[in-house]
């Protein structure tokens, strides 16, 4: 299968792309400067613009792409980055350009992909407190929720097209290398991690193997459209998150980070990890999904040996 993809570079793209290609799939890359090799493709998402042409020559439209939550900097390479009213516009525009851009070159070829796999993120949900939500939960509040919901919408045009569209509603993916659990593993090493806040927020984290092994059967299976949340079955709270952590590390947690704290070191993505959010994944569990690391124990150890 020929696959365009966009936000191949990414924590989450890189290895999909790789995945993608020892499956046998042909990967085209979206970048946004000049093409420089037979793989790629130039597009401008933030002014709409990518030829239909190259859309229908997919069998399949992948978007990752968007401007990262965080960046990590500094030896303990904490995800600092300070959200001004600028920077949001910008996390926002990056995820709503690319897909809308994507979708509307896919209503306008004249052959049309089988499948657009569109991210999103569990961010959909807002605060659901210890409430259990699956993909029938409508969107909650707050800026991440509201991001999503265009996000989301953004997608339309490929959907009214005809086209299969399917929503990755992502979670906390666990690789040593990045996302949440990487920036947390120095403090730990050094016996000096700890829960965030009072750490009775529900957590919806999903071991890298699964999410990788999760987007291609949704790319295959032709019956699943529609929203789908890349969470593991047995969500936690932060606190049992940093007792296993901790326990895999063979270190102590004795140092809490207080919630402003957590706000004022990591920017929203600490606003966000003090948010709970008990997604389960409904889609995939009656799909008959076969989860690899069904338990945060076996995908905390499979995070840091990888």
């Amino acid at each position: 299968m020929r696959v365009l993809m966009a936000g191949s570079s990414g924590f989450l793209g890189r290895r999909l792309r790789d995945r993608l290609r020892a499956d046998g799939c042909e990967v085209v890359r979206l970048v946004r400067r000049g093409a420089q090799a037979p793989d790629e493709v130039e597009w401008r998402p933030d002014a709409g613009l990518l030829n239909p042409t190259v859309v229908a020559t997919a069998g399949a439209v992948i978007n990752l792409a968007g401007t990262p939550l965080a960046t990590q900097i500094g030896p303990l390479r904490l995800p600092v980055r300070r959200w001004s009213d600028e920077y949001r516009r910008e996390f926002r525009t990056s995820r709503v350009d690319s897909t809308g851009t994507l979708a509307r070159a896919i209503a306008a070829a004249e052959r049309k992909p089988s499948v657009f796999l569109a991210a999103s993120g569990v961010g959909w949900y807002g605060d659901t407190g210890d409430t259990e939500v699956d993909e029938e939960a409508p969107a909650g509040d707050g800026f991440l929720a509201d991001t999503c919901r265009v996000w989301e919408a953004a997608s339309l045009p490929a959907e009214e097209a005809g086209v299969r569209v399917v929503r990755l509603r992502t979670g906390f993916p666990l690789h040593r290398d990045g996302g949440l659990l990487g920036p947390q593993l120095l403090p730990f090493r050094l016996g000096v991690g700890g829960r965030l806040g009072s750490g009775r927020q529900w957590m919806p984290w999903m071991s890298m193997a699964d999410w990788l092994d999760a987007v291609v059967f949704l790319l295959r299976r032709d019956d699943l459209a529609g929203p789908v949340n890349l969470v593991g079955p047995q969500p936690v709270t932060n606190a049992e998150f940093t007792r296993v952590l901790s326990r895999e590390l063979r270190r102590p947690a004795m140092f809490p980070i207080p919630g402003v704290l957590a706000r004022a070191l990591m920017g929203e993505i600490g606003r966000d990890s003090l948010t709970s959010k008990r997604v389960v994944p409904g889609v995939l569990t009656r799909a008959g999904f076969p989860f690899s690391h069904p338990d945060l124990p076996s995908a905390m150890r499979a995070a840091l040996r990888d």
